[in-house]
């Protein structure tokens, strides 16, 4: 699996974003922090409620500066068609990547070789391409976009007050922690 603390793969593939087909490669996504929400399939059950939930929170993660990649072994074309006929896939305005070779879902360790398709998998990748969050669901267990705007600003405090760490359920404003010796045990 990627690890955490590991740069993202290298790889170049056909997207569909914002009523078009575009080329989005690895160093494309460098320079900004980055989700990749990896799914089983187009025209299917779960997916479409959690990429529908993503949809939701887009503006905000954009605000926070991210950009988010839902990644399918699903061509661009099917990208295309299931966007131009879901009503919850409609919505979507971020980068649906096309993965039909497998060879991003293997590069984050989330392929089903025996079905050639993706794990529910999550990852969060900061500016540098370097993994700070990486998740993988059973099939059939959703997953929450706004948890995950929660890791992304635990993630980006961390980043930005070196020696600081987020506790368990932290959210923005609260407090944060700064392991030494005078916390050993007071916790």
């Amino acid at each position: 699996m990627a690890k955490i603390n590991q740069s993202i793969p290298e790889f170049t593939v056909q997207a569909f974003h914002n009523g078009e087909f575009k080329t989005v490669s690895s160093e494309d996504v460098k320079g900004k922090w980055s989700i990749f929400l990896f799914y089983p399939a187009d025209f299917t059950f779960v997916c479409p409620t959690e990429l529908e939930d993503m949809a939701k929170h887009y503006e905000e993660l954009q605000g926070l500066g991210v950009e988010v990649y839902s990644v399918s072994t699903d061509t661009h074309f099917s990208h295309k068609a299931w966007h131009d006929s879901s009503e919850a896939i409609g919505k979507i305005n971020y980068y649906m990547l096309g993965d039909p070779t497998g060879a991003v879902t293997r590069g984050f360790d989330v392929m089903i070789e025996e079905d050639g398709l993706a794990m529910r998998g999550t990852f969060l990748a900061d500016p540098d391409g370097i993994i700070q969050v990486a998740e993988i669901h059973n099939g059939g267990i959703g997953r929450s976009a706004k948890d995950m705007v929660r890791k992304v600003k635990a993630a980006q405090y961390v980043r930005e007050n070196d020696g600081e760490v987020c506790p368990a359920a932290w959210e923005q404003g609260e407090a944060t922690l700064t392991p030494s010796l005078d916390l050993v045990g007071k916790i």
